[in-house]
């Protein structure tokens, strides 16, 4: 036997073993207790290791001790400097195999699949840093016990404590107990239920307090289930509900508990509740800041003594930046500032340089910390994993890491954290990063706007109105522009206002250059005049004069139209009321305003129509974009300077049967190019540039029919054999 334990003793288990063995949960049980694990894989090495060290006591594998004799063992307690203790482990015990143990000088010889718990509980009973747990007299014990009892007790998959009731003691355990408060059977036996308790529960009142309380309540009938915080022997406080059923004998007075551990419940609950608020807030824009920060706490109260960072990566794509960590000393965050991202730059660096995921469970020993490594050991940071924050597969955002104070390695539910963790910040992160684009994209647009302002204000006096006019189709672009971000189409209104430039751009330009050519010509003409005006130069200043007055008009006729034209753009609507009607009259109406222009040019009008479909949309946008339509089929189908003048088009309306109506508008013309079907609704996209098109028609109907009326359209074309539009629109247009 063993002297009693004391401080001067080792404080190293070896464990010796050629298969796997738990020495992570043997460690975590013989933590409390101040002793190390140490685990070889050969015969060599735990004789290396008891050389180094005084060693307490070595866990053998029989597999590792030698041939029949086990000659390990004796060697083991030869080079040890003091008598050494050596368990036998088997992984098929035999009692043959027992005896030569013994022999061979094994202080126990246990099976390989000996409980982890029960090994730890073994080892301390051995060593002496825990004692038995003593018989009280005037307690009832396990051997006085009822039989039945104790086995339904020992065979239970819940944790089960047996108390006494009035002073709490501890009579009985099971299996299941000792691993939920990760505590010995001697010692349980040892304490009592309070002291499985922190001194005051969540709402400040005392344990002792709310137990007796609840325990009144059980007895008097009231409940039998109720919730109470306790305690790990590590510390860590656990949630727990309580199911308590009184057991009276003639000599005693008992409680049997029925202990659930639902902080795992709980957690998930808080963190459910956490994504939604973290959700909540970048919904409202909340600043980054206070968003990481929230979500970095969130994630720090579901770990077991572990931190939690945000890096973001600049905009060079190769230094970092931290974020957010609250919890992190704040020299460590601002060392990190600036550093380079690499194949061996930490877990954060390392994680955004490769796009994945890096595991580092060791920092002591892992090669990928090692430029940093004193910095995170000053810090106390011994493992650290971290995961990318990804816009999509190729664009890095940042990193969100894990730390903790000692070796680990991440469980299934620490990757599910770290997983989600990583989603609400590329979430946040990308949200913000948008609107600071948006920010920049609107002053840009601004200054477009002012700059392209100031220019026309110094125009002419015979441009003015027409100035007047796009200022007003500027406004317009503004409520667009309004429209097409909240649809996230910024960039579709930045080519709009660059088309708004280059089309007016060309008929104002010319009447400038006109205007002051004009201006140069009547200069000369006054020079003339005072040294004698002939005839001839009179006449040729009125007929350049003349030209000069036709080009500015032409020209400025032609801003005059495309500003109208720009006007209709801004289709929110407003212009149109809407009303129940009936389709077939709204197609009556439009047909007749343009029979007359389609046999000018030679061409057949059909209709096939289901007269009385009703609707309950805005007929005015409507007949507008049907109006188009056609104009587009007589302008690019049917062009007189080509002698298509002949052929048809056709106007059908017919009801889906799934709550729309299909309405489809087709011509005999001369079709669209297959390379130009995916830009024709683009703004300004035309065939006929100069010849009477503004390439503006079809994108005022795309709009109107996918906005206004909430419906589709879509394009068909064969080269040669015409063209045809389908829309399909809700006979109850959205509100």
């Amino acid at each position: 036997m063993m002297p009693p334990f004391s401080a001067d003793q080792p404080h190293t288990i070896l464990i010796a073993s050629s298969t796997a063995y738990d020495a992570a949960a043997l460690r975590q049980m013989l933590a409390r207790h101040h002793f190390e694990v140490h685990a070889v894989s050969r015969g060599d090495e735990a004789l290396a290791a008891t050389r180094r060290g005084p060693i307490a006591l070595v866990l053998l594998d029989v597999a590792l001790a030698g041939s029949a004799s086990l000659e390990l063992c004796a060697r083991l307690q030869q080079t040890s400097q003091q008598p050494l203790p050596v368990f036998l482990l088997s992984t098929h015990p035999s009692e043959e195999e027992r005896v030569r143990a013994y022999e061979a000088g094994a202080a126990a010889y246990l099976p390989m699949n000996f409980p982890v718990d029960d090994m730890a509980e073994k080892i301390l009973l051995y060593l002496q840093a825990i004692s038995p747990a003593p018989v009280l007299a005037g307690l009832p014990t396990m051997a006085t016990l009822e039989v039945n009892y104790h086995t339904i007790l020992a065979g239970s998959p819940d944790a089960i404590l047996l108390i006494q009731r009035g002073s709490n003691l501890i009579l009985d355990v099971n299996r299941r107990a000792r691993q939920l408060f990760g505590m010995s059977e001697a010692e349980m036996l040892q304490t009592d239920l309070l002291a499985l308790c922190p001194a005051t529960q969540a709402d400040g009142r005392p344990s002792a307090a709310v137990f007796a309380t609840d325990l009144e309540q059980v007895m008097s009938g009231e409940v039998q289930v109720f919730e109470l915080d306790m305690r790990h022997s590590s510390g860590r406080a656990m949630a727990c509900e309580l199911r308590m059923v009184p057991l009276t004998t003639q000599d005693h007075r008992l409680m049997h508990l029925r202990i659930v551990d639902v902080t795992p419940r709980k957690l998930a609950a808080e963190l459910r509740d956490g994504k939604n608020a973290l959700l909540e807030m970048i919904a409202r824009g909340a600043p980054l800041q206070e968003t990481l920060d929230k979500l970095v706490r969130l994630i720090e109260a579901q770990l077991e003594g572990g931190h939690c960072t945000v890096m973001l990566l600049n905009a060079d794509g190769a230094t970092v930046q931290s974020a957010a960590g609250p919890s992190m000393p704040q020299a460590y965050l601002d060392s990190l500032n600036g550093l380079q991202i690499g194949p061996a730059a930490g877990s954060c660096g390392t994680a955004m340089y490769h796009k994945d995921t890096v595991i580092v469970s060791d920092i002591l020993n892992d090669p990928r910390w090692e430029p940093y490594r004193e910095a995170a050991l000053h810090y106390g940071l011994r493992a650290c994993w971290s995961m990318p924050i990804l816009l999509d597969r190729d664009i890095v955002l940042g990193s969100f890491a894990m730390y903790y104070p000692e070796v680990r390695t991440p469980t299934g539910e620490d990757r599910r954290l770290i997983h989600t963790a990583t989603h609400l910040a590329g979430i946040a992160i990308a949200r913000t990063r948008r609107e600071e684009e948006l920010q920049r994209h609107r002053e840009h647009l601004e200054e477009l706007v002012s700059a392209r302002t100031a220019e026309l204000q110094q125009a002419k006096d015979e441009v003015e109105d027409a100035n007047h006019e796009l200022t007003t189709a500027l406004d317009n672009l503004g409520r667009t522009q309004e429209e097409l971000t909240r649809r996230d189409k910024l960039a579709a209104l930045g080519a709009l206002v660059a088309g708004v430039a280059h089309e007016l751009n060309t008929p104002i330009g010319n009447s400038l250059m006109m205007a002051g050519s004009m201006s140069e010509r009547t200069a000369a003409l006054r020079h003339d005049l005072e040294s004698g005006l002939r005839r001839s130069v009179l006449q040729d200043y009125l007929d350049q004069a003349a030209a000069a007055d036709e080009v500015v008009l032409r020209n400025l006729n032609r801003a005059a139209a495309l500003v109208a034209g720009f006007k209709r753009i801004a289709v929110d609507g407003v212009d149109g009321q809407r009303s129940r009607f009936v389709l077939g009259d709204v197609i009556a109406q439009l047909l007749q305003s343009v029979q007359g222009e389609v046999r000018q040019r030679g061409l057949e009008l059909i209709e096939d129509v289901e007269h009385w479909l009703e609707m309950d949309s805005y007929p005015g946008p409507l007949s507008q974009a049907l109006h188009n339509l056609i104009e587009n089929s007589l302008l690019h189908g049917f062009d007189t300077r080509s002698n298509r003048s002949q052929g048809s088009i056709t106007l059908s309306a017919h009801d889906s049967g799934n709550g729309e109506i299909a309405i489809t508008l087709s011509d005999t013309g001369s079709g669209i190019a297959a390379g130009h079907l995916p830009r024709i609704y683009d703004p300004f996209f035309t065939t006929k540039l100069g010849a009477g098109g503004s390439g503006l028609g079809l994108y005022i109907t795309h709009n109107i029919v996918t906005g206004v009326l909430g419906g589709r359209i879509e394009a068909a074309s064969t080269p040669g054999h015409g063209a045809s539009f389908m829309l399909r629109l809700p006979k109850v247009a959205p509100l």
